[in-house]
C-alpha cells in the first residue's frame, strides 16, 4: 500500500487515482471532525480542506505525517469559520468557547444509552480545542506529538491538554448527568470510541 507522503506526492504531479486513494483512506476521520463541531456546511468543509491540502502539499513540513498536517489544515479552516461567524463583536477563543457556547451543536448523534448522549453533550461543552484534542486521542488515535502538529504545540504541552481535558470532561458529565456513576478512564476510552462509531456511521 503506497504511503500518505507517496500519493500525496502523485496527487500534485497530476494522479487523479493518487488524489482519489489519499482521499478514500482520511475522509471519514474529516467528515468525522467536522460533524461533531458544526451543523451545516460539512462537505464544503471537507473538500475545502483536501483541496488545501493539495495546494500546500510542498509545504509539509519534514517529518509530519500526511494525516496530522491534513488535521491542522482542517481546524485552522474550523476557527476561520467560528471567528467569521462571531463578527459580531462576540470574543471567540478555541481555549476557552465550546461548541455550546456558540449555539449551533449538531445533533447527528441519535443513541438511546445515557452515557453517550451525556458524554456527546459533555464533549461539545469543552472548549473548542481541548474537544479536539479529545477526539484527535481517542477517536482517531493519533499519537501527542502528531496531535502537537495539528495544534503547533510541543508534545509535553498536548499532554498537559489531555490530562486537563480529560478533568474537563469528568467535571461535564458530572454536571450533565449527575445520575451515571463516576467515569475511570477505561469508562471514558470505551465510552468515546463508542461514540467515535455511532458518528462516523451517522
Amino acid at each position: 500500500m503506497d504511503s500518505d507522503e507517496a500519493l500525496l506526492a502523485s496527487w500534485r504531479d497530476g494522479d487523479q487515482r493518487a488524489g482519489r486513494a489519499l482521499f478514500a483512506r482520511h475522509v471519514d476521520r474529516i467528515s468525522r471532525f467536522f460533524f461533531s463541531k458544526v451543523s451545516n456546511g460539512v462537505d464544503d468543509l471537507v473538500q475545502r480542506s483536501f483541496l488545501a491540502l493539495l495546494e500546500r502539499s510542498r509545504d509539509l513540513p519534514a517529518g509530519v505525517p500526511v494525516r496530522a498536517y491534513l488535521f491542522g489544515i482542517a481546524r485552522n479552516l474550523l476557527l476561520r469559520r467560528f471567528r467569521d461567524e462571531y463578527r459580531d463583536g462576540r470574543h471567540f477563543d478555541e481555549l476557552s468557547t465550546s461548541v455550546a457556547d456558540l449555539g449551533a451543536t449538531p445533533s447527528v448523534l441519535i443513541d438511546k444509552r445515557q452515557q453517550l448522549q451525556v458524554l456527546y453533550a459533555a464533549l461539545q461543552a469543552l472548549p473548542l480545542d481541548l474537544q479536539i484534542t479529545l477526539e484527535l486521542f481517542y477517536w482517531e488515535e493519533l499519537p501527542a506529538s502528531e496531535i502537537g502538529s495539528v495544534l503547533d504545540l510541543p508534545e509535553g504541552t498536548v499532554r498537559s491538554r489531555l490530562r486537563r481535558a480529560r478533568q474537563l470532561l469528568a467535571e461535564r458529565l458530572r454536571a450533565l448527568g449527575p445520575a451515571i456513576a463516576e467515569p475511570t478512564l477505561a469508562d471514558l476510552e470505551r465510552w468515546a470510541r463508542e461514540l467515535r462509531d455511532r458518528i462516523g456511521r451517522s
